[in-house]
């Protein structure tokens, strides 16, 4: 059996950085700064907890208080879900995502696990403006964690429970960082670019690279002969 863990944000679901750009809203209306950055490639590690913790310690140098970290969100979120309401068109699925998972459910051969940079809670919302099953699968976020690294590391392991094994685990992502992570992982990576610019991810080392999840064979064919980037 073949562990498939699927990115959020790019890999599943795609805004045109109009979440990022409510990130930063929330931000500059709770703290009065503007966000340094919404390109989150800017930041050390392209996690919530990382880019929030830098953007505070940029700004008022101090450490992030915990509780100041559920008023972030409780207001983030209350924007995405009203943005989802009001313009549901502008939060689309990569075409396929949604029934592609459905369909790996069903498939004995793999067993799903969802690993975002972002937080969990908004990452749900998210997942289910496009009617991804996101409840019935192992699912890790970015809270209390700094890295992609122990993102994916812990959706692996609690995968693994009763002593479960698997043959490879393979990684869907879109971005840079996303290929960079699999490589420290030593990890197979697939890639998703829904733009049609599959040469960024190649250029960046990726070996299997799609568009979408339109073809559930293809997808397949690319899980099974994924391989770390070089």
């Amino acid at each position: 059996m073949i562990l498939v863990i699927f990115d959020v944000d790019g890999t599943l679901v795609h805004s045109e950085r109009r979440d990022s750009a409510l990130f930063g809203k929330t931000y500059q209306e709770i703290y009065g700064k503007t966000f340094p950055s919404l390109d989150w490639s800017h930041f050390p590690h392209v996690t919530d907890d990382t880019i929030f913790q830098t953007a505070i310690r940029q700004h008022f140098r101090r450490a992030v208080d915990p509780a100041e970290v559920s008023v972030f969100q409780d207001r983030y979120m209350g924007y995405l879900r009203a943005s989802r309401r009001e313009r549901p068109e502008h939060f689309m699925q990569v075409p396929g995502a949604s029934q592609m998972v459905q369909r790996l459910m069903d498939d004995e051969r793999f067993e799903l696990g969802i690993a975002t940079g972002g937080w969990r809670a908004p990452a749900e919302i998210k997942l289910d403006h496009i009617e991804v099953p996101h409840r019935e699968i192992v699912m890790t976020g970015a809270d209390g964690k700094a890295t992609r690294e122990e993102i994916l590391a812990e959706t692996r392991e609690l995968s693994m429970t009763n002593g479960r094994s698997f043959e490879k685990v393979v990684y869907i992502g879109d971005a840079l960082w996303d290929v960079r992570t699999t490589r420290n992982l030593g990890w197979p990576f697939v890639g998703i670019r829904h733009r049609a610019d599959e040469e960024v991810l190649h250029r960046a080392g990726a070996y299997q690279v799609l568009r979408d999840y339109q073809s559930y064979d293809t997808f397949v064919k690319a899980v099974q002969a994924a391989k770390p980037p070089k």
